[in-house]
């Protein structure tokens, strides 16, 4: 066989293909990046929100936000209340009787506290457990965040289409009129 012959073969295959390349139907897909994944949720530990930037799924932002941003409140309103009520009672250790609790609303100074020391330990304790559990719910949202960045990038990568699809169907039976429900799954070649 001559160059030439071997040539023509040749160019005889490529017209070939690209026949049946026209002929059948092809869908351009963006090509799958592994990585995507993993620089989603590190986008998002770095910012909270920027994963989901990174994603394309703007409108998830103000709820990290707004997810994290109600944690920390909460901890920073807790440990305030908090070290109030430990001021009161460090004050009161010492044997002053000039913290808060021993006036009244007018600015007046009591003789008898209006919270007893047993009532600011107890106080003491309640906002320092629900300083802790805020803390541990903003930590939450923060690791959702990552999770949800990391986890819809993942998806997004999942080839989504019309070949195979699971629906619900209800159909009422002609002969005895009850209804059957169930499920039908297509699967298109």
């Amino acid at each position: 066989m001559s160059g030439q012959e071997k040539k023509r073969k040749k160019n005889k295959k490529e017209e070939l293909t690209k026949e049946i390349v026209v002929d059948s139907i092809v869908e351009i897909r963006d090509p799958i990046n592994p990585l995507s994944p993993a620089k989603a949720a590190f986008y998002s530990a770095v910012l909270p929100g920027l994963g989901q930037a990174y994603n394309k799924k703007y409108w998830k932002i103000p709820l990290v936000y707004t997810a994290i941003g109600t944690g920390v409140y909460f901890y920073i309103t807790n440990n305030n209340e908090y070290n109030r009520y430990r001021d009161a009672f460090k004050s009161r250790l010492a044997g002053f009787t000039n913290d808060e609790f021993y006036f009244d609303s007018q600015g007046n100074q009591l003789t008898i506290p209006r919270i007893t020391d047993d009532g600011l330990l107890r106080a003491q304790r309640t906002f320092r457990r629900n300083k802790e559990l805020s803390l541990l719910v903003t930590i939450g949202m923060y690791a959702l965040n990552i999770i949800d960045a990391n986890v819809d990038a993942h998806l997004l990568q999942y080839n989504v289409d019309e070949n195979l699809s699971l629906a619900p169907h209800y159909n009422i039976n002609q002969i005895d009129a009850t209804g059957n429900v169930g499920l039908t799954l297509n699967f298109k070649f």
